[in-house]
């Protein structure tokens, strides 16, 4: 199953297991503050505070309620006019 979300593209297994080994994609979003806050409320569980790495960018994963892991970033330099 694949989605097209802001010019990439997303592939998810339907038959995958839920896990939070293998490949830990990051899901850019403009207040990771508000967006972890938002997360835990919906009931996932805190996997990695946020945190600070460099120039501005700021990074935090959630376990959700499947037992996925999300990762969050903020990164002020990312230029979505760039995209596509």
């Amino acid at each position: 199953m694949g989605f097209r979300v802001g010019g990439f593209e997303l592939g998810l297994l339907p038959q995958g297991t839920a896990s939070v080994n293998g490949p830990q994609p990051l899901w850019g979003v403009a207040d990771i503050e508000q967006v972890y806050q938002r997360l835990l409320e919906y009931g996932a569980q805190p996997l990695d505070p946020i945190a600070d790495v460099g120039e501005g960018i700021r990074v935090a994963a959630v376990l959700d309620p499947f037992g996925n892991r999300l990762g969050l970033i903020q990164n002020p330099h990312f230029d979505t006019r760039a995209v596509r």
